[in-house]
């Protein structure tokens, strides 16, 4: 019996389909990742310049808080006036992302309240920083206070240029010198179109607005103050600023003992402005 011819070319086609089947597809690069593998070229988003927080109730000093407490000179005890300096730590799981202090302290005319309050955000998305983060956050508090639109400022030309346009009639002098003695017509701290503070001593129509519910320039990246007077007469004046990732909230408030009394409401906003200014350097330091 004769044996069948081997046929070279029947081999060669095999050997070409084994290697189809069981050979490494070179198409792809070696640096290509695998599903679901991050790239080495993809954008990592930069953390803020805080990982941790201070201590509220040690970040106001004692000269500060004789400033916005009046009551803590009145006690006569030595522990209650320790306790009073103090203050009371709110609670918190995480001092790291949270931290905040409270102190009350009552006097013959009024009770005061001041709150302070760190918070720091962190963004748990590479793609979104740190600071964007609060960013973020620090607008949805600006959209919930409500400031209203700022007042245009009045130059002092203008100011002028008015006055000498405009006859004034017999027996204004008076009325006159009444409104600039009103706390209203000169104030430390005015607010210029942007929201920003002006050079005390102006008496022009814009001084009223300066004391305004308004945005601030020159405290931390951002920042804004609310001022609201309850039913009961309490006033609360509020100062929010961001400094990189971490917010700030300082909230002072003043309930007079009799509702015929009314809290100043340039004097509260001054003491509040000195705090977070002071607390705005800390962090920078």
């Amino acid at each position: 019996m004769q044996r069948k011819a081997y046929v070279p070319g029947v081999a060669v086609l095999l050997a070409a389909l084994l290697a189809a089947c069981t050979g490494s597809d070179d198409s792809g690069s070696k640096d290509d990742p695998r599903p679901g593998e991050a790239t080495a070229s993809a954008t990592v988003a930069q953390p803020g310049r805080y990982d941790t927080l201070p201590d509220p109730c040690v970040s106001v000093d004692h000269g500060t808080l004789d400033s916005l407490l009046p009551g803590i000179k009145q006690l006569t005890d030595a522990t209650q006036r320790d306790q009073a300096y103090e203050g009371e730590a709110t609670q918190t799981y995480d001092t790291d992302r949270t931290a905040g202090c409270r102190w009350k302290v009552e006097s013959t005319g009024a009770t005061h309240y001041l709150f302070v309050d760190f918070e720091r955000v962190v963004s748990y998305t590479n793609a979104v920083s740190d600071d964007s983060k609060a960013q973020e956050v620090y607008g949805g508090k600006v959209e919930a206070a409500d400031l209203p639109e700022p007042t245009p400022a009045v130059s002092a030309e203008e100011s002028e240029g008015t006055d000498e346009e405009t006859d004034e009639p017999e027996g204004t002098g008076e009325a006159t010198a009444e409104q600039s003695a009103s706390p209203s017509s000169s104030t430390s701290r005015s607010a210029s179109p942007s929201g920003s503070l002006a050079p005390s001593g102006s008496s022009t129509p814009s001084a009223t607005a300066s004391l305004q519910p308004r945005t601030l320039d020159g405290l931390g990246d951002e920042a804004f103050l609310d001022d609201a007077l309850g039913t009961s007469k309490q006033r609360t004046v509020t100062v929010v600023f961001r400094t990189s990732n971490v917010i700030v909230t300082v909230e002072y408030e003043e309930q007079p003992a009799t509702t015929t009394v009314v809290p100043d409401s340039e004097e509260m906003q001054d003491r509040a402005l000195n705090l977070a200014e002071r607390l705005a350097e800390a962090f920078d330091d």
